[in-house]
């Protein structure tokens, strides 16, 4: 059982190894805080916090630093999250409003926790199964090549390049009457459909049309499909993967396996996903408490954001355990609660 002094020892222990990568000693933390103590109870309370595996030296006649057992319990103990600037929740607002459309909001929102955190910043794209089309926009880029735009009800836009039969197959060629024609006829079936019903009406328009304008159809409903299938499934955006060089020195070895890790989005996805938030609204999953080969020298901190459709998904951050935890759950929680306003208002 650590007592409430040892306890304040190891705070002390973790930030002071935090802000300066540097093993703390007993003269720091005399020197630093006031314990009203001598360095010699300073020495016997670290020597207990060692003893409980929560400190370790890395050296002979060292400091000592947090292990991941000391890092959980400082974690599961934090008194208070450290409140953002008014600055900061200004920017965090003012930069997410500008966002065009669903997706320019969540490529924004990601760079701005990497920017808050310094840490690689992921942020989960739900899947939207009630999301209803909004328009198709179809923009012919040449002879051969079209542009497909599918808008939805919650301000998600998605493109795709379609190729097109060569123009001198003339009874497939496609001139600006005949895209227009099909552009009225695509939306007239699809806008405020379900986009999960996109292709069955695409095919049964084509049946209806002459092969110049089926080829086109077929083809266009070929991409709104492949669009449709991306979505069925959770994807993450990350940004500020740059952010590990600055750290490199807190992964002994390689940083390699870490990025070789955040490289496999679908298994890297079932962790984040699976992390469940505690009262504070948050979740840390801290070294080898991390199932994945390739993290346990890492923490991921998550919390969650409501979608358009009203569905929880996750947003947080992944970096090395010796992080800035308060500082990154209060960044975490802030942007997560603007974006949940952001998307809320849409």
């Amino acid at each position: 059982m650590v007592s409430e002094r040892g306890l304040d020892v190891l705070r002390a222990i973790v930030q002071d190894y935090v802000a300066s990568r540097e093993p703390v000693g007993s003269k720091t933390i005399v020197d630093r805080y006031s314990f009203g103590v001598s360095a010699a109870t300073i020495r016997n309370d670290m020597a207990a916090l060692e003893e409980d595996g929560l400190i370790a030296a890395p050296h002979t006649s060292s400091g000592r630093i947090p292990t991941d057992k000391g890092y959980r319990m400082f974690v599961d103990h934090l008194a208070e999250v450290r409140a953002l600037t008014t600055a900061q929740r200004l920017a965090i607002r003012t930069f997410l409003e500008e966002g065009a459309d669903l997706d320019d909001v969540l490529a924004r929102t990601v760079r701005m926790l990497a920017q808050l955190t310094n840490q690689v910043a992921l942020v989960q794209i739900p899947v939207v199964p009630r999301s209803y089309v909004r328009h198709v926009e179809l923009v012919l880029l040449s002879p051969t090549r079209l542009l497909v735009v599918l808008i939805t009800d919650a301000g998600r836009v998605d493109q795709r390049v379609v190729e097109l039969p060569h123009a001198d197959q003339e009874q497939h060629a496609v001139d600006d009457a005949v895209l227009a024609e099909v552009r009225t006829r695509v939306n007239a079936r699809l806008v405020g459909r379900l986009i999960a019903d996109v292709a069955p009406e695409l095919d049964a328009l084509a049946e209806e049309l002459p092969p110049a304008r089926r080829v086109v159809v077929e083809r266009i409903a070929a991409a709104l499909a492949a669009t449709v299938d991306d979505r069925r499934q959770d994807r993450l955006l990350l940004a500020g993967t740059a952010n590990l060089a600055r750290t490199e020195r807190d992964f002994p070895g390689s940083i390699l396996p870490v990025l070789e890790t955040i490289e496999e989005q679908v298994v890297l996805m079932r962790l984040f996903r699976e992390m469940e938030l505690d009262d504070r609204g948050v979740s840390v999953s801290i070294g080898r408490e991390n199932p994945l080969v390739g993290l346990a020298e890492t923490s991921i901190l998550a919390g969650g954001y409501r979608s358009s459709a009203g569905e929880v998904a996750r947003i947080g951050v992944l970096g090395p355990t010796r992080m800035d935890y308060s500082g990154n759950i209060a960044a975490v929680r802030a942007v997560a609660r603007y974006l949940s306003k952001l998307l809320g208002e849409e």
